[in-house]
């Protein structure tokens, strides 16, 4: 058992992903009562959704999990360019007879701007809390800390990583490029493109903090070599998509399963994501597209097409997944996470 496992109280180096919009109580309970780390992505909740997940994921566990919350600078997007990203996609809509919505909106919130979270992970007892798309300010980092909370960032990059660990945060979550949905970049500036394994080499030179890899992993050997090489502990989320427990449609589930591959855009909902090909990259992420809307606009026009049912000529479902999601598996998280366990041993 290495020191982070300690310090989380968890049996096995596995995280669960938290990925909003498929995060349930029950799966985070599953994998934490399995001896991983359970996750809640609440960046898509209102308040007391979150509230009312959190209480639940108490009551069917006693062990850690960690709750996560987008840390986006909030931009609002200007007339100009919402009206062009309308009409930019009206096609489409009446293509499947459809009538396209007359505005956009920002449906996720982030901790920055609202303090109301804050006061909701102190008043929970939440213990481990993640961050996606940058960090929160440095009050609210000393809150938490002066709280006992454990802090967790995603970096995409060295300079990410060095922005996390100057901050005072106490594990860095290192996403490489393989990894489903969207990016953490909150230095855009300085993508790397670096895959999982690379990124965990750059940055273990640079960082003393515990480093959490994130991306393409799939089977235990894949988490060996990581962990062999530095990592304190890996974090999977489309390998845990499939179970029961998540939020998927079946619709979801049953597209992971079809050996399709994947790509990153960000004409989905304003940040880059990487999703299962479909008419998203075809048709909409093109060279004459204009300009995107600040995130997460887009998003509430893209829920809105890809909820029209898909026909063999059309299909703009948004199914995130990693770039090895044909290496998936048919397993509970219990099995998923026994399975993990002995691949890595």
């Amino acid at each position: 058992m290495n020191s982070l496992m300690k310090k989380l109280k968890i049996q096995y180096p596995i995280f669960l992903s938290p990925m909003a919009g498929v995060s349930t109580p029950e799966l985070a309970a599953a994998v934490s009562n399995a001896g991983g780390l359970g996750s809640l992505g609440l960046a898509a909740c209102d308040l007391n959704t979150a509230k009312e997940y959190i209480v639940q994921t108490q009551r069917l566990t006693d062990q850690p999990f960690q709750v996560n919350f987008f840390c986006h600078q909030p931009i609002t997007a200007t007339p100009h360019d919402i009206q062009n990203w309308i009409d930019y996609l009206s096609p489409h809509f009446r293509n499947l007879q459809m009538q396209p919505p007359a505005s956009l909106s920002a449906d996720f919130k982030s901790f920055l701007s609202d303090s109301s979270y804050l006061d909701l992970v102190l008043d929970a007892g939440c213990q481990i809390v993640s961050f996606h798309f940058g960090l929160p300010t440095q009050e609210q980092i000393t809150t938490l800390k002066q709280h006992g909370v454990i802090l967790m960032a995603t970096a995409t990059c060295l300079a990410e990583a060095l922005s996390i660990q100057n901050a005072g945060l106490d594990i860095i979550i290192a996403q490489g490029i393989e990894a489903g949905g969207h990016r953490g970049l909150f230095q855009q500036d300085q993508e790397s493109g670096l895959s999982t394994h690379a990124l965990l080499l750059q940055l273990r030179a640079h960082i003393h903090l515990p480093i959490v890899c994130a991306g393409g992993i799939m089977h235990g050997q894949q988490g060996k070599l990581l962990l062999d090489d530095g990592a304190s502990a890996i974090q999977l989320g489309t390998a845990f998509i499939q179970c029961a427990q998540s939020a998927a449609s079946d619709q979801y589930r049953n597209a992971l399963f079809q050996q399709l591959k994947t790509a990153i855009t960000a004409c989905i909902s304003g940040r880059p994501a990487r999703a299962i090909i479909n008419d998203w990259h075809h048709l909409v992420d093109c060279k004459n597209r204009p300009s995107l809307p600040s995130y997460p606009y887009p998003y509430s026009i893209a829920k809105q097409l890809s909820a029209i049912v898909p026909t063999e000529h059309n299909d703009f479902s948004i199914f995130w997944a990693g770039a090895n999601v044909h290496q998936i598996r048919a397993l509970s998280p219990e099995a998923l996470i026994q399975t993990l366990v002995k691949e890595m041993q």
